[in-house]
């Protein structure tokens, strides 16, 4: 087995707050990673970051690339869109998909990124068709498995056969942690209710149904909205409270390593870190020790998600995640 290796890297995407409240550039963002040393590979979502996207211009690509030459990071992976209903009610074709994702893959390798992180709304069909193209630029297709998938749920079984079929290294896994959670963030749950006003009631249930595990991840949404129904909860109520069952799976670590071969990259998911050091929601050391013994070799962005449901500064807490993973990288090599 090949000896593990995780890189550590910077998803921008982190400092969401700071990209909404217009207080920094991407520039400036990926300036103040190099500066604070957090980590040396820089992830993208093209659509927040690049006005021209999905076919980047020739003076984004060239502001971007002076960046990287100035600072010591660089371009590895680039969020690419799956976007099936641009239009209400009016889902485009299999080849206008094709034509979509080969425009953002193209703008990937313009840019310098080595790999895209594609979106499961994108069918093994329309991916089978990329991989030519992919295969020309070295850029290498990443499905995100993202809650409430797994790595075993059918959805993602029809891509892992597709790539048995195609046999092409520039396809595969990035996992992401909030798939495989141990807990409800407790910053949700501050947000449910003193921010969305819910009541305690449907705060409960929800939370108990997410530890149920009873129920697949796709069904709770259902149970948990026939509840609302059956108890006169209102919708905006419901609605909040659903999502996390979107977000984050309550599921064993250990299933990752089905698929480790096939992963060249993790999101590093994360939504609060304690006053111990540790992200109480997603147990990092039980998940990354996985990654470690089943020789994962690989980047790793932090990817802060905590802006979903507060505006705090994200500087302080891509830090602390560094050290966290740090730690346990230390530890467990």
């Amino acid at each position: 087995m090949t000896k593990a290796h995780i890189e550590l890297g910077t998803s921008i995407y982190s400092f969401t707050n700071e990209c909404h409240g217009r207080q920094m550039s991407w520039q400036d963002m990926i300036r103040l990673v190099d500066e604070k040393k957090l980590g040396t590979q820089i992830e993208v979502v093209g659509f927040q970051s690049f006005r021209s996207f999905p076919d980047v211009s020739d003076a984004e690509a060239d502001a971007f690339q002076a960046v990287m030459a100035e600072t010591s990071q660089t371009a590895n992976c680039l969020g690419i869109n799956a976007d099936r209903f641009m239009k209400p009610n009016q889902p485009i074709t299999d080849d206008a998909m094709v034509d979509y994702h080969e425009r953002q893959i193209r703008s990937a390798a313009k840019l310098g990124f080595r790999a895209v992180r594609y979106q499961n709304t994108a069918t093994p069909a329309v991916i089978r068709r990329c991989v030519p193209l992919a295969e020309r630029l070295g850029v290498r297709l990443g499905l995100e498995i993202h809650a409430p998938h797994s790595p075993s749920h059918p959805d993602i079984i029809a891509y892992r056969e597709m790539y048995a079929e195609v046999d092409s290294e520039m396809l595969g896994f990035i996992p992401d942690f909030g798939a495989t959670a141990r807990d409800v963030p407790q910053i949700h749950v501050d947000y449910f209710r003193n921010v969305v006003g819910a009541p305690e009631s449907a705060i409960r249930k929800a939370l108990e149904i997410w530890h149920d595990d009873s129920y697949e991840p796709f069904q709770r949404f259902g149970v948990f909205m026939g509840w609302c129904a059956q108890n006169g909860i209102e919708d905006r109520h419901g609605v909040e409270l659903m999502i996390i069952f979107g977000i984050i799976n309550r599921v064993d670590p250990a299933v990752w390593a089905e698929i480790m071969p096939q992963c060249f990259h993790i999101h590093g998911k994360f939504y609060d870190i304690d006053a111990e050091g540790r992200e109480a929601a997603i147990d990092y050391d039980k998940t990354l020790k996985v990654f470690l013994d089943n020789g994962f070799s690989g980047t790793m962005s932090c990817e802060w998600e905590g802006h979903m449901v507060n505006d705090k500064a994200a500087l302080p807490r891509i830090e602390a995640w560094h050290r966290m993973c740090r730690d346990i990288i230390a530890k467990h090599a």
